[in-house]
């Protein structure tokens, strides 16, 4: 890659902040291509397969076939990004783009946008706020844009669920760049105290105890009275062994579950001379290892909600295939999480693991899901229960969803499946949701949607055929 087309990028919104990205990160970069478009030509063809465009100067128009007319949906200006919405949903794309001035663009394929999505959580975040943002100017397009509506509202979620682990994430890192730059400086001063061979083997022994201190998961944490009590009396400690600055190192220690007995013991060990500078540098060594642990984990929360949106949109799949119901239930909880998060809400699963693969649109399903997990949501309203269940039934397969809400009254229950009726308030709510869960069910599965509702137990009930489609 050259120079110009990077310096181009780093313009971008989206890549703004590439400098502060680890190395691979940014190799995603290097699999990119660039294209040239005449005022009129044709970028994107409805129905092409997707990929990730970055516009670097030009203008785009964006069109979809109504009938026998285009209908603009609306134009790119130089720095927009698009193509994400169809490769998270594993679709091709459903509009059209063409030039309308000379045009420069950044093309990204499936595998390089994937790469980029897992290495660079804050272009992830971007992507996911951008996509949110467009999916409430998508909702009036047509009676198939529920899976882009819905979609969208987990992206929001997604933008905000993400912003957690990578604002962890950064916070850890820029925490251990400065503990690491004194690590050498205390390692230093050890080295100035003259230790007997038993003693310098007894602090490689209380490095790896202290390691191993932090690696285990706390089973119990200390209630903030217990805390505060436990921390007074080891500053008291340090302050009776004359160690510097108690007040800084007796919370680190706390947190690594220590007490006056385990400093008792390694006072032992360690002439008083030593004592301030030896604890001091565990109490270096412990934040270390506690920062790399948060990294880690927030590393691997957002590992997983990535993976969780491959296998929402069943990503490198065919679009019809043998599925396990319970594994797009699971993808469609993890997407929902932020939503489930709110309130006191109480998630039962009663899965029968037994249950065979079925063939099916494993997408469209998570769509479905996706519909009633989020009618249940809210109609318990922060607090209540919501159950699921799957069952064998003959020939079918069942999958229930049901919540402990207020119920849907009857007078409106023999209008739930009409297009563009909700319950719910002035734009909460679609009226789209289970008109196309029903045409989902029944038209492409050959299954069968139905519901029951009281105060207190609503349960709506998917039927799936074992049976081929």
């Amino acid at each position: 890659m050259d120079d110009a087309l990077l310096a181009a990028l780093a313009k971008t919104p989206l890549f703004s902040h590439m400098a502060e990205e680890k190395l691979e990160c940014l190799d995603f970069l290097k699999a990119g291509k660039e294209i040239w478009l005449q005022p009129g030509e044709l970028l994107v063809a409805e129905g092409d397969p997707a990929d990730f465009f970055v516009l670097l100067d030009g203008e785009l128009q964006i069109s979809k076939k109504v009938g026998d007319s285009e209908m603009v949906l609306g134009s790119h200006l130089p720095g927009a990004f698009f193509g994400e919405i169809p490769m998270l949903l594993g679709t091709p794309f459903v509009a059209s783009g063409r030039a309308l001035k000379e045009s420069h663009v950044f093309c990204l394929e499936k595998n390089s946008f994937w790469q980029m999505m897992a290495l660079c959580p804050s272009i992830l975040q971007q992507i996911l706020r951008t996509m949110a943002q467009r999916m409430q100017n998508i909702e009036a397009i047509a009676q198939g844009r529920e899976k882009l509506v819905s979609l969208g509202t987990m992206a929001a979620g997604l933008a905000h669920e993400m912003n957690n682990p990578a604002s962890a994430s950064r916070r850890a890192a820029e925490e251990l760049r400065e503990t690491a730059k004194i690590l050498p400086a205390l390692s230093c001063k050890i080295s100035k105290q003259r230790l007997a061979p038993e003693q310098a083997d007894y602090l490689v022994q209380l490095q790896h105890e202290v390691s191993e201190r932090i690696g285990i998961p706390k089973t119990s944490a200390l209630d903030p009275l217990a805390q505060s009590d436990r921390e007074a009396e080891l500053e008291e400690w340090l302050e009776t062994h004359e160690v510097p600055e108690p007040w800084k190192m007796a919370p680190i220690l706390v947190e690594a579950g220590l007490d006056t007995q385990w400093l008792d013991g390694v006072a032992e060990h360690i002439p008083d001379h030593a004592l301030g500078a030896v604890l001091n540098w565990v109490a270096a060594t412990m934040t270390v290892d506690s920062l790399v642990n948060q990294i880690d984990d927030s590393t691997s929360r957002i590992s997983t909600l990535v993976k969780a949106i491959k296998s929402y949109s069943y990503m490198d799949q065919a679009p019809e295939q043998e599925i396990n119901v319970h594994e797009g239930l699971e993808s469609t909880l993890t997407l929902l999480g932020h939503k489930l998060k709110k309130g006191n809400i109480k998630l039962n699963r009663k899965y029968d693991l037994t249950l065979p693969r079925i063939c099916a649109y494993g997408s469209e399903l998570n769509q479905v899901w996706t519909n009633l997990l989020d009618n249940a949501i809210y109609a318990v309203q922060g607090n209540g229960e919501i159950t699921i269940r799957t069952a064998r039934e003959g020939d079918y397969l069942l999958v229930e969803i049901g919540d402990t809400g207020p119920g849907i009254p009857e007078d409106v229950q023999k209008r739930i499946f009409e297009p563009f009726f909700t319950t719910k308030g002035v734009g909460q709510g679609t009226g789209l949701g289970l008109v196309t869960s029903y045409r989902i069910v029944a038209g492409r599965h050959k299954g069968d949607l139905r519901f029951e509702s009281k105060p207190g137990d609503t349960r709506f009930q998917v039927r799936l055929p074992f049976r081929p489609l």
